[in-house]
């Protein structure tokens, strides 16, 4: 019997059949010897070191133990077992949190020892199998290795950490606290360095760690150091805990290897559901292996399953395009496939790829920055309760089927970024890495450290070395595997305080980012990983979501900053739903702009007026709060419209285009939020029966508001059309004119009484006119550059849902004469609730916007 999932083919082993009971070295047909766990030099990890160093796995042994052993090259002073500790004033240790006696002094599980007892060094070197693991790497592994030798990787060393000071001279008083930042995460460098072999190396975790393939089998390595006993269980046994028994080195590593069959097939087909059986504290557990590369959802059933995913070469989706270079801004598409369809289902990653994929390039965005990748089996998380930290959702499709849609994405020139989760993790025990090996601080803090509860969700350790090697690995995963062209940090506030931003109000006072509750392991961590993805892949973009306005945070590392390109600019969204609980009459047109200019000096923002945050049930799209039901009945162009669609239609264009023109560097759009999209997110989801009996009413499992109508904002027919259309001409102005990373940008005009906004930005002036029913003519605005101005925007046009007030023949010529401290001006017709872009004549597009 089989079941197919996602396009896998899936084998099912009759709960009758077993393989034979055997010593744990022994499996069926397929030809076994002894194996042992033994140290391997320091120095394996090196860059300088070759292939079949890299990838040393484990073959049948005929001597034993002992005759297999090598010496180690280095020996770190002290060596510990335990998940290892990275952090205190002088040796990067935290206090023992968590012991583990078993009554072996072997086994004692410890934390409260230095970081060179990392278990790099426990990974397997066996000398009588160097020569033939040369020949054990792929050919697909070894011209992308060889590739990588043509065109060297090279992370710059950590910098003096001092130009903080000169950019933020208020940085100064904090120097204490920011030094000794810089000098852990220094240390960190230089322990990585010597006994890892750089970031370079330390990072491809996943070459070691989990199901690895050679010529000659498969090796499994897990680290579960609480762990008593382990076996590697799945389709491929019969799911027998006592075919496939692991053996546990000194530093809490299980490793088992499984030579190929007799007919030299893998020992684990293509598509085997697997799962590690662990003997824990807290008893026997079966667990997906963290390292997993796919796990799929069985028809019926709610865990998850591991899935060894290893397609043959033929069915392996090939890269054709290269990745686009890092445009000058970012316009981000943010997008969730799953949700992505009309219609009321799950979407595919094929689907998007030949769907939506076209449309955001149609639209104008340079980049798509896709949501829930990582899986989770809870999907009405919208994909930030990771289970799998290194398997893309199966919900959507395989593999092999995302990459193909990045590829697409880079045909069409757009960038990928990945909403990557690495702030908190799902608290699921059955498909997730909570009490994985059965204890509480295996990958996160024990106790109510370790602990969200406001997300329901476990906290890493950022201060344990193997978590250190897990994160900046599964970063380096993504990019290098999946070829996605940069990340969204979620939840970086979290990370950094150890109150994780809750029920606290940043007011930008200095000793608010810089004391005890700052968790200075966690910004150690972001500053590696922006370390590594900067180093390695020059072209990656990183954008942090911080509310809390953490300085330095854009600053390089080098020079004592957290590394991020841009930070998102999260205020924004806030304001405008504050403004639109009000009516605009109460509107302040400083209150706006400062809000939108609100950011630190050279530091590059993300602007939003709308995310996915505002669009989810409980909360309202800006569209929703302007024209409410009203939506429903009269968006039609068929029917009269209302006086609320009218401003909500103005409006709604107004907020976007002033939050592009003022916000940051880079734009970003919920999809669908574009053409005012009528209604709100909501996942499937049943009646959750909480623990005081209470019982919160779900929507039947419902699919019908978990999609996006992209076919109203495509209706000629519909109002919706209209402001699709404004969006896309946002998105070319930027396109033709660079205004969003100009240097030049002066606000010349904020009048609270005419409740009009005039400014510069690059060689265009933006004059928004907010009062809801007074027009002026002849208005004088103040402009910087001399000449003929014409309209290039113009938000009141009848394509764009407009009035069509406005003469886009007219020609406006400067005076000269001091106005609004600028020196020159021009006068304009500032139609109510209208907002115009003027652009030098000589500057203008032959063709700028098109129906």
């Amino acid at each position: 019997m089989v079941y197919t999932i996602s396009g896998i083919r899936f084998p099912v082993v009759p709960s009758s059949v077993h393989k034979p009971s055997q010593p744990s070295f022994f499996h069926g047909d397929r030809t076994r010897g002894k194996t042992f766990a033994v140290k391997v030099s320091r120095d394996s990890d090196s860059t300088s070191s070759t292939i079949a160093e890299s990838d040393k796995v484990l073959i049948p042994q005929d001597q034993d133990n002992s005759e297999s052993l090598t010496d180690q090259h280095e020996t770190p002073d002290i060596i510990s077992e335990g998940p290892e500790s990275v952090h205190d004033e002088e040796d990067l240790t935290l206090e023992d949190e968590n012991k583990h006696n078993d009554n072996e002094a072997a086994s004692s599980y410890r934390e409260d020892e230095d970081v060179e007892g990392s278990f790099v060094s426990s990974l397997v070197d066996v000398d009588a199998h160097a020569q033939a693991e040369t020949t054990s790497v792929s050919i697909v592994r070894k011209v992308k290795i060889e590739s990588d030798e043509v065109k060297p990787k090279i992370i710059p060393p950590p910098g003096t950490g001092k130009k903080i000071y000169e950019i933020d001279p208020f940085l100064q008083a904090h120097s204490e606290h920011l030094d000794f930042r810089y000098e852990q995460y220094k240390r960190l460098r230089e322990k990585i360095d010597k006994y890892e072999g750089g970031l370079d190396a330390f990072s491809r975790g996943y070459e070691k760690f989990g199901f690895t393939r050679s010529a000659t089998g498969i090796t499994y390595r897990e680290w579960a150091p609480g762990a008593k006993a382990a076996a590697l269980i799945g389709d491929f046994n019969g799911w027998n805990p006592n075919v496939d028994e692991m053996v546990r080195n000194e530093f809490g590593v299980w490793e088992i290897f499984l030579p190929n069959n007799v007919d030299g097939s893998p020992a684990i087909p293509h598509g085997s559901r697997v799962k590690i059986r662990m003997t824990t504290p807290s008893g026997i557990k079966d667990s997906i292996p963290a390292w997993i590369k796919f796990s799929v959802q069985a028809p019926g059933e709610i865990p998850y399953n591991g899935v060894y995913y290893d397609p043959p070469e033929e069915e392996k989706y090939v890269i054709k395009h290269p990745q686009p270079k890092r445009p000058k801004s970012l316009r981000i598409y943010e997008s969730h496939v799953g949700m992505s369809s009309p219609e009321p289902k799950i979407n595919t990653y094929a689907n998007f790829r030949d769907d939506v994929l076209p449309r955001i390039k149609k639209l104008g965005y340079n980049a798509v920055q896709i949501m829930a990748i990582q899986e989770h089996s809870y999907y009405a998380s919208f994909g930030y309760h990771v289970t799998n930290f290194f398997a893309p959702s199966s919900r959507f499709g395989t593999p092999d089927e995302l990459k193909s849609l990045i590829d697409r994405a880079h045909e069409l020139g757009l960038l990928v970024l990945m909403d990557i989760v690495h702030s908190h993790a799902s608290s699921n025990t059955l498909d997730g890495l909570n009490l994985f090996d059965g204890t509480d601080s295996h990958y996160f803090h024990p106790g109510s450290r370790g602990y969200h509860w406001m997300w329901d969700s476990r906290l890493f350790n950022y201060g344990s070395w193997e978590v250190l090697r897990y994160l900046l690995s599964n970063a380096r995963w993504w990019l290098d595997e999946y070829k996605f062209d940069g990340f969204r940090f979620d939840g970086v506030t979290s990370m950094m305080y150890t109150h994780h931003g809750l029920e606290v109000t940043f007011t930008g006072n200095y000793n608010e980012y810089f004391g005890f509750a700052t968790d200075v392991d966690a910004v150690a961590y972001l500053m590696l990983v922006n370390d590594l993805i900067h180093g390695l892949f020059p072209e990656a973009v990183t954008i942090g979501e911080d509310v809390s306005g953490m300085p330095a945070f854009c600053i390089p590392t080098q020079d004592g900053g957290i590394g991020f390109d841009y930070r998102l600019h999260m205020a924004i969204a806030d304001k405008w739903i504050e403004l639109l609980k009000k009516q605009d009459e109460d509107w302040r047109m400083g209150d706006i702009i400062h809000t939108l200019t609100n950011r630190r000096w050279g530091e590059k923002c993300v602007a939003y007026a709308e995310s996915h945050d505002q669009a989810l049930v409980g909360d309202k799209t800006i569209a929703f709060w302007l024209m409410d039901k009203d939506m429903y009945d009269f968006m039609a162009l068929d029917r009269p419209s209302t006086p609320l669609i009218d401003r909500g239609i103005a409006l709604h264009k107004m907020i976007r285009l002033i939050t592009m023109g003022l916000g940051g560097e880079g734009y970003l759009n919920f999809m669908g939020n574009e053409f005012g999209h009528p209604e709100w997110i909501d996942f499937p989801r049943g009646d959750q029966h909480l623990p005081n009996g209470s019982v919160v009413p779900g929507n039947n499992n419902s699919y019908d508001k978990c999609r996006r109508r992209f076919d109203l904002g495509d209706a000629e027919f519909l109002r919706y059309r209209g402001m699709q259309e404004f969006d896309q001409a946002l998105q070319h102005l930027e396109e033709s004119f660079d205004f969003m990373t100009s240097e030049n940008q002066y606000i010349s005009r904020k009048d609270e009484s005419d409740r009009v906004i005039v400014f510069e930005r690059g060689n265009l002036v933006f004059v928004f006119n907010f009062h809801w029913t007074n027009s002026y003519s002849d208005y004088k605005i103040g402009c910087f550059y001399p000449g003929k101005y014409k309209i290039v925007l113009d938000s009141d046009d009848a394509l764009f849902g407009g009035f069509n007030r406005l003469d886009h023949t007219a020609e406006y010529f400067t005076s000269d004469g001091w106005y609004d401290d600028r020196p020159r001006s021009f006068l304009v017709y500032a139609p109510s609730r209208t907002a115009v872009v003027y652009a030098l004549a000589d500057k203008v597009e032959p063709v700028l916007v098109t129906p």
